[in-house]
């Protein structure tokens, strides 16, 4: 019998959830289509078990780059998440906006109808936000946005020095400043990771007509030049999920492009060594990749205030308990509880470097620093020239794709991870964290000339987990361009991408929010609605950026 519905959805993540949710809410019968399994256990749902589920195979693609030329020919790991809620379920859940300004270069780009005016109601739709800046903030959407206790003073010592550096102070940076010191937010509710599977999934698969099937998509089945299906493989066999209305790619910046190309989507000469036949010749298909890399930047810590002494067996059962009894304690945050976002120099209209604060030296796969108690910040440029692309290894749909982001390619790039380096030490000098400053564990005190700290960028530079860029948004008469303002895939009917693929630049700071919003705004899309009405709110940009860092 051939499963069908108004709407076919591969990949259940943050854009995917929040797609069936309002679909379903407006009576369209959906179908999604996830290849991975639940997402129960405390691994997932304790926010501080958050380095676990990126390094499990039953959660995790498992993906890894090809070797990196400027990067000592690193393969570095690329986690994409293969469970119900997708990477929403096996990331650090920061939640950032990104910046006013980013999507009006989106706009500006040929993405009309994407700037900033244009997403704010949107992220205010999906939004309940616990202590953001009013008339900004959504306050009755399904996503839960919270804060972090932040108890440990050295959440308050980073935001301190960063003052005492002669930045700013921002209350919220999902508001109308970015730019400053303050805490950071989690997508975290009641001790839990609130994911887009717990906020929006899980309640639109109570209506009987929401389904969820556990199903590898091979391609999407084109008849005519419409999309009417996907082919899947399910418990051993194929089959092909109809689509009455349209199918939606929502299956990453990775997998996206990868469905596409072995739909007959993308540029045609790649497709023919494969031995695909071509439907559509789009040479932006899997090109344009981006994400951000970051290095951290490590203390060693002068008295015992750092997470270090929950670090062993006994501790870790201590919180893992605490957590599981009561929904509370140290298990209940991501630890990410103080953030930064800073311009690299004077002539930057808003910020292109963030910081993630944590009160431990530790790496994300858990590896702790061996000095023992210590703190670091996670530090990396925000809009770095270098592109990469996503290709196929073949035309079997098991095969994984070949992952090149050609990182650090352009000499800018070396220029602002030095200044992250630098500016982030001077920040670790200042009086707020002379009580708790041993010595600099990474890079280390003797890492100071232009050779040297590049060195360390070859040798440490790790991936923040940003892929995006892959299908991007443009004109329909753009070349490069992917998917049209309304995300249909340019020369086929029936077919969008709704995920961070369709980025056309990435945004400031962490992914998720704005691929939750891609999703939410894509749905009125799909339903044929007038998209909510613009919103002028102008973002607060530094008066006198033109002659000051700071």
């Amino acid at each position: 019998m051939t499963m069908e519905a108004d709407f076919v959805i591969v990949g259940a993540g943050s854009a995917g959830c929040a797609m069936a949710y309002r679909l379903a809410e407006a009576g369209a019968s959906v179908l999604v289509i996830e290849h991975g399994g639940s997402d129960a256990g405390p691994f997932i749902q304790m926010p501080a078990a958050l380095s676990y589920p990126m390094n499990m195979r039953r959660y995790d693609w498992g993906y890894r780059s090809e070797p990196e030329p400027n990067l000592n020919n690193r393969r570095l790991a690329v986690p994409r998440g293969k469970v119900i809620g997708g990477s929403s379920s096996i990331n650090g859940m920061v939640y950032v906006r990104g910046h006013a300004r980013d999507y009006d270069h989106w706009r500006d780009q040929g993405a009309d109808g994407w700037g900033y005016a244009d997403v704010l109601p949107y992220f205010r739709r999906m939004e309940h936000s616990h202590g953001g800046q009013a008339g900004w903030r959504g306050t009755d959407g399904p996503l839960h946005v919270t804060r972090g206790p932040r108890k440990n003073p050295l959440f308050h010592a980073f935001v301190e020095a960063g003052r005492q550096a002669g930045y700013g102070v921002t209350e919220d940076y999902n508001g109308e400043r970015q730019e400053g010191f303050g805490p950071m937010e989690q997508t975290v509710f009641r001790g839990r990771r609130w994911s887009a599977a717990n906020a929006y999934l899980k309640p639109a698969l109570k209506r009987a007509n929401c389904t969820l099937i556990r199903a590898f998509a091979r391609r999407v089945v084109i008849e005519n030049g419409r999309a009417v299906g996907v082919e899947v493989t399910r418990g051993g066999t194929r089959e092909v999920i109809r689509a009455r209305r349209e199918v939606v790619l929502a299956a990453s910046s990775i997998n996206s492009p990868k469905l596409l190309m072995l739909s007959g989507i993308g540029p045609a000469a790649h497709l023919r060594d494969h031995g695909i036949d071509v439907v559509a010749d789009r040479r932006g298909v899997g090109a344009n990749l981006q994400d951000h890399l970051e290095l951290y930047i490590q203390m060693g810590a002068s008295q015992p205030v750092s997470l270090f002494k929950y670090w062993n067996l006994w501790g870790k059962a201590l919180v893992g308990a605490q957590w599981l009894f009561t929904g509370t304690g140290l298990g209940a945050s991501n630890q990410f509880e103080s953030a930064g976002f800073i311009r690299s120099r004077a002539g930057i209209d808003y910020p292109d470097i963030q910081f993630h604060f944590l009160p431990i030296a530790v790496r994300y796969d858990g590896k702790v620093a061996a000095e023992g108690h210590g703190f670091q910040a996670h530090v990396g440029p925000m809009r770095s020239a270098s592109r990469g692309a996503v290709t196929l290894r073949s035309g079997d749909p098991a095969a994984d794709p070949v992952i090149r982001f050609n990182y650090m390619s352009d000499p800018q790039d070396w220029w602002e991870f030095r200044q992250c380096i630098r500016l982030t030490r001077e920040i670790f000098g200042q009086e707020a964290f002379k009580p708790f400053v041993k010595h600099e564990i990474q890079p280390g005190a003797a890492v100071q000339s232009d050779a040297e700290l590049d060195d360390f960028i070859r040798e440490h530079a790790e991936s923040a987990y940003h892929p995006c860029g892959t299908c991007r948004m443009g004109r329909a008469d753009d070349a490069d361009a992917v998917v049209d303002p309304q995300a249909r895939v340019i020369g086929v009917e029936g077919l969008r991408v709704a995920d961070s693929s369709i980025f056309p630049r990435i945004t400031n700071g962490n992914l998720n929010a704005p691929s939750i919003m891609v999703g939410e705004k894509v749905s009125d899309h799909l339903l044929g609605r007038d998209p909510l009405p613009s919103d002028n709110h102008l973002p607060w940009i530094h008066p006198d950026w033109q002659a000051t860092q700071r």
